[in-house]
């Protein structure tokens, strides 16, 4: 988590304003009015998945209906003869996440199963192909640590088939390296809310939050990006982003002690506004500014948010994901649907403000979110070597292999039409 102290606010004269009772009345309402909002939310349905829909490819079963297939629905079929792309020994996994070496239970299994949409297949990327297709070419994942899941997936799945490999870091970048022979670079980008925050306290000289009572939390500057994905706009030509996660984070945000205060043109967002707000206003900026900012010809993807399967509470509560087998329909909407408004109803009320956000933009939308709500069994759990079981993250090798062949299958297909 950042720790560096952001500029406070002008000083201001100490004396609180005369429109306090109003301003705090005002603020009030706000509060009231979003937490309307998200209990009427609970019944808006899923989105449409139609940016998800692709060409039937070659060869596909000409009994299958004619036309496009949404990749993200489906199911997880049991196949004992599947095999990861990459094992355990691959360096670059992060030992939380390597579950066959820290010994899962089912950590060998838990690849034995493979998505089949509905109407067609999803056939595992081929590496080698991959790296020749995308000769001369840098892919930047932009994002919290569920995208370093997925880059990690997709290096070593790479690494397996080409190890002339150099550690090199473009500018800002927490990881990356690039694959010499075909001059393929992969880079991690750290951002844990897309827009630049770090701590604020209170201004001994006062200011209109001191007035408010707020003494001290996170400052977020909704139209300011954070340094560490600044610079890669210019250099990345295929760039995929998350953020929500932290959003929805008592634990790392309390609203009492430590908030998210949000910023705009430099000047705080009053009346406050609670998290869900600010993540509206961060994507309404941080899109604009990547639609203006990015290189000519770059393609740009928004991965929808990653489940957690947190069972019995939260994290701090207790909270375990020890599933041997992926999750039936029924307990997928037992634990998922708006309407229970569970521990792990983050990821659907998420969803819906990023939908929202990209809505009309040139981003390609990579909806990874129902094809995860099945695995409750893929999360390191207790075997993540927290003091909590990880029910957020995933084992490597695992699902997010399955991500990046949805995400392969649809940059092929975006790079087809556009040619």
């Amino acid at each position: 988590m950042a720790s560096r102290d952001l500029s406070h606010f002008p000083n201001q004269t100490k004396k609180v304003p005369f429109f306090l009772p109003l301003l705090s009345l005002l603020c009030f309402i706000s509060i009231f009015a979003v937490l309307s909002y998200i209990r009427n939310t609970s019944s808006v349905p899923s989105q449409p998945h139609s940016s998800l829909e692709f060409r039937k490819p070659p060869g596909s079963d000409p009994t299958e209906p004619a036309g496009s297939c949404d990749y993200s629905d489906g199911t997880w079929i049991h196949d004992p003869n599947a095999s990861p792309k990459y094992d355990n020994t691959c360096k670059e996994i992060f030992k939380g996440w390597n579950c066959i070496s820290s010994n899962k239970s089912n950590g060998r299994k838990l690849v034995k199963w493979r998505w089949k949409p509905k109407h067609c297949d999803l056939p595992p990327f081929d590496p080698a192909r991959f790296l020749e297709m995308y000769r001369d070419t840098s892919i930047g994942f932009i994002g919290d640590s569920l995208n370093r899941n997925m880059f990690v997936s997709l290096f070593c799945s790479l690494k397996r088939v080409s190890s002339e490999v150099k550690k090199w870091r473009p500018v800002g970048a927490d990881r990356g390296f690039t694959f010499l022979q075909y001059n393929v670079t992969l880079a991690y980008h750290r951002t844990n809310l897309l827009a630049r925050y770090g701590r604020w306290s209170a201004n001994s000289n006062g200011g209109v939050l001191e007035s408010l009572g707020y003494k001290e939390g996170y400052r977020v500057d909704v139209d300011i990006p954070v340094d560490t994905w600044l610079e890669s706009l210019s250099f990345h030509d295929i760039l995929i982003f998350n953020t929500g996660h932290w959003y929805w984070a008592p634990a790392k945000f309390d609203p009492m002690k430590s908030p998210l205060l949000f910023f705009e043109n430099g000047q705080p967002v009053v009346p406050p506004v609670l998290p869900d707000v600010g993540l509206d206003m961060v994507m309404k900026h941080m899109v604009m500014f990547v639609e203006k900012r990015l290189k000519p010809g770059s393609i740009k993807f928004f991965r929808t948010q990653s489940p957690r399967h947190f069972e019995g509470g939260d994290w701090n509560q207790g909270g375990s994901c020890n599933r041997q087998n992926p999750l039936l329909p029924e307990q997928v909407e037992e634990l998922f649907s708006l309407k229970n408004n569970g521990t792990n109803v983050e990821a659907r009320l998420v969803n819906q403000h990023l939908y929202k956000a990209l809505e009309g933009s040139g981003f390609h939308i990579l909806d990874i979110t129902h094809l995860s709500e099945f695995r409750a069994d893929a999360h390191p759990s207790a075997a993540g070597g927290k003091k909590h079981d990880d029910c957020m993250h995933w084992c490597l090798p695992g699902i997010t292999d399955t991500w990046n062949d949805l995400f392969i299958a649809q940059l092929n297909n975006v790079r087809f039409r556009t040619k």
